[in-house]
């Protein structure tokens, strides 16, 4: 099944080998706390790659090391670390799984895949802007996410248990 704009038409210009470029890429996520200004973050140990086909089809990562977030806060980022939240060191990855994409309109995505956090692993369906050319080129998108879908559920100062993703990822072709 293909979208009414042609996975193969929109998509194949892009057939190859991408690889993440996690100096040019952001993956945040904020998080309100009531009273309290939005708590935010931003994680900085990144890789990733896609593989496109020439008729389309899109498989890639997004490797984010569980960490590498900083909120600008040591104890709370120590904090994000620990078994309340990521785990990271019995969980020390946080794996996106792109197993389907699909245009929807000029530079407009939808992408599908298997978002895995402390073991635990969850179908997400994103849209998603693409922007770019040749030899690179940026995947953008914004989401809410239910963080106790995957065993996240401490919470102080009624912190909302519903977080916000930024993800500007920057893939460069290999």
């Amino acid at each position: 099944m293909t979208s009414a704009v042609g996975k193969t038409d929109e998509l194949s210009k892009y057939a190859g080998n991408w690889t993440l470029d996690p100096a040019k890429t952001t993956v945040g996520f904020r998080t309100r706390v009531i009273g309290i200004l939005p708590v935010k973050g931003t994680a900085r140990a990144l890789s990733g790659e896609a593989q496109i086909s020439a008729d389309g089809d899109t498989k890639g990562t997004l490797v984010i090391d569980a960490g590498s977030f900083d909120t600008k806060n040591k104890k709370r980022d120590e904090h994000l670390r620990s078994a309340d939240f990521f785990d990271a060191i019995a969980y020390p990855t946080i794996l996106f799984t792109v197993d389907d994409v699909r245009p929807i309109g000029p530079g407009c995505l939808d992408v599908h895949g298997l978002l895995t956090v402390r073991g635990r692993s969850q179908r997400v369906d994103l849209k998603a802007d693409l922007s770019g050319g040749d030899s690179s080129v940026t995947v953008a998108t914004e989401f809410e996410i239910d963080r106790s879908l995957f065993g996240l559920t401490w919470a102080k100062l009624g912190a909302s248990l519903k977080n916000r993703v930024s993800i500007h990822a920057h893939f460069d072709r290999v």
